[in-house]
């Protein structure tokens, strides 16, 4: 399996796990061409903290469950309207809507291609921002 095939694995489980959890507008970016440290990106967005709190831990356990993962560092817990869960291969960003504006990630790295993440068209979405 290339690695990059086993990232869109990564992808599709923490995205699943963060589906159950409610989380919306979900983008997976293949950022290996352009970042050398890890493969894509997975952003998400939650209505509010005790749901981004839920997506983040909702996404630790299946990836640990499913695939035997633990995030190599996380960032942003205390703020609570954005989390960072650096798994090396994968990093998987959970958002305020306000927050996931502000960083634009979609936007900065718009030149990148989306990985499909076999969700419900309802879910999953490309909107760029």
């Amino acid at each position: 399996m290339s690695e990059i095939e086993e990232s869109t694995q990564l992808l599709r489980t923490a995205a699943a796990a963060a589906d159950e959890k409610l989380g919306t507008d979900l983008v997976a970016l293949d950022v290996s061409a352009t970042l050398y440290i890890t493969d894509a990106f997975l952003i998400i967005s939650a209505e509010n903290e005790r749901q981004i709190s839920a997506i983040v831990d909702a996404v630790e356990k299946a990836l640990q469950k499913a695939h035997g993962r633990t995030p190599l560092r996380r960032e942003g817990r205390g703020g609570g309207d954005w989390v960072l869960l650096d798994f090396g291969d994968i990093v998987v960003h959970v958002f305020s809507a306000e927050q996931r504006e502000y960083y634009a990630l979609e936007r900065l790295w718009k030149d990148c291609p989306v990985i499909d993440l076999d969700l419900p068209a309802s879910t999953a979405t490309d909107d760029r921002r």
